[in-house]
């Protein structure tokens, strides 16, 4: 399936492993932090998906760290609702010629953009700012046979 602008696959086009490249620019530690590894999407029972990231965190001077986290998109009307590992709401994916969304989470805010152009490889850019975090971090995930 090829994407265009104003467009956005459907929930059934995730399912799958995909191979996930990360950077993550920290403008309050003042470093490059670089994640490699996959994102997995599988059926759950209520007809989700399951998002399992597991990978490699490189931060400058320090040794390699294991990484994973887990989250759970559900389709909800024409869009896709994403879901923290225990249920809370983080945000939709709409349909739209730019998928953008926001997350508020005192006192950060978070928001993403979403980029499916080149489908199926597919980007996720976040910028997350507040007084605690400031930081870009861009992810592209691309599938894997």
């Amino acid at each position: 399936m090829q994407q265009t602008e104003g467009t956005r696959p459907a929930l059934a086009d995730f399912e799958g492993r995909w191979r996930l490249e990360r950077e993550i620019d920290d403008a309050k530690a003042g470093q490059r932090a670089r994640f490699s590894g996959t994102a997995t999407f599988t059926r759950e029972a209520a007809g989700g998906l399951l998002c399992d990231e597991a990978g490699t965190l490189i931060l400058p001077g320090q040794p390699p760290l294991a990484a994973a986290r887990r989250y759970l998109w559900r389709a909800e009307g024409g869009d896709i609702a994403v879901f923290f590992h225990d249920g809370r709401p983080f945000h939709l994916i709409a349909p739209g010629a730019r998928p953008e969304a926001g997350h508020d989470c005192p006192p950060d805010l978070y928001q993403v953009r979403y980029d499916f152009r080149r489908w199926p490889e597919w980007r996720a850019e976040w910028r997350v700012s507040g007084r605690r975090k400031d930081y870009l971090m861009r992810s592209t995930y691309a599938r894997l046979v």
